[in-house]
């Protein structure tokens, strides 16, 4: 795991200068000044991805899960529907699959036909997917790998949001994608109705789980400095446990009335209940290298 990797105050896409734009759980949102991309102001520490993504990141509640393990069989159903939406375009092949956590994502595709391997920082999680699953996990970030082979798809769902250094991790993820091969990226949609409509108390500005707030637009001309052009997106409502959907909700309203009263109601209803998150603020990207 490299050390030492800082998220600057200038903007990955242009260059430009970052300008501090409000403040969220106690760190800076900066935005461009010249194109508009919204970031974390400020550096990170090498220890970042070790601090905010260690077990309580799986288990504490608040930005990440209060029990992760328990989605596996939701998650495993999202990364089926993903590979039967490639399987529009492509045969099944092998891919890797960054921020594999427990393996449930690429569980999915390998109950399509994928073969690979998944890359995951948090060490428990990556056992949990080669001992329970039978998964080849590594443990390690995208900015530290080195590719041995090349890959047919490179999935990054829920993860580009959170990367220290993008620019490094793509490069490494060009690099370990064959030519003609492809991304596979999920993330939140900074332009969405949702997110303009709710502002700065937009749920997916949680820093410092989430360092980068993406639109479609910054999505493409970022993957085209790598060679990959955009050849299909789209929506997928995802689905998560009330006791998850509860979890982000407390941590958003974050100790105000409406918090302590909205707590008060959802703890009525069962936590196992699954619910579709209303996912038009979140989109998927499929790139093809040149």
């Amino acid at each position: 795991m490299p050390t030492g990797v800082t998220v600057s105050s200038r903007c990955i896409l242009c260059d430009g200068e970052g300008r501090p734009l409000f403040e969220k759980h106690g760190h800076a949102v900066a935005e461009c000044a010249s194109c508009g991309h919204r970031f974390l102001g400020g550096a990170l520490g090498g220890d970042h991805v070790a601090r905010v993504y260690g077990d309580d990141y799986f288990e504490g509640g608040g930005a990440g899960y209060p029990d992760y393990l328990s989605e596996g069989e939701l998650i495993r159903a999202r990364g089926r529907r993903y590979a039967r939406i490639l399987a529009r375009r492509m045969a099944p092949g092998r891919l890797l699959d960054v921020g594999a956590a427990a393996g449930f994502f690429l569980k999915g595709f390998t109950d399509q036909g994928w073969q690979g391997m998944g890359l995951e920082p948090n060490r428990r999680m990556a056992e949990h997917a080669r001992r329970e699953l039978g998964l080849e996990v590594e443990v390690g970030v995208l900015e530290g790998l080195e590719a041995k082979d090349s890959f047919d798809l490179v999935s990054m769902v829920q993860v580009i949001a959170h990367l220290r250094d993008p620019l490094e991790a793509l490069a490494r993820a060009a690099a370990a994608t064959r030519p003609g091969g492809h991304w596979l990226i999920e993330t939140w949609d900074r332009a969405s109705w949702t997110a303009r409509l709710l502002g700065r108390r937009w749920p997916e500005y949680s820093p410092p789980s989430v360092v980068r707030w993406f639109t479609p637009e910054e999505m493409r001309r970022l993957a085209g400095r790598f060679g990959l052009e955009e050849v299909a997106r789209g929506r997928l409502v995802k689905w998560l446990k009330l006791s998850h959907a509860r979890s982000l909700l407390l941590h958003e309203l974050d100790g105000s009335w409406w918090g302590r009263l909205a707590g008060k109601a959802l703890r009525l209803v069962p936590g196992w209940l699954t619910v579709p998150y209303p996912s038009e603020d979140l989109f998927w990207a499929l790139f093809r290298k040149l």
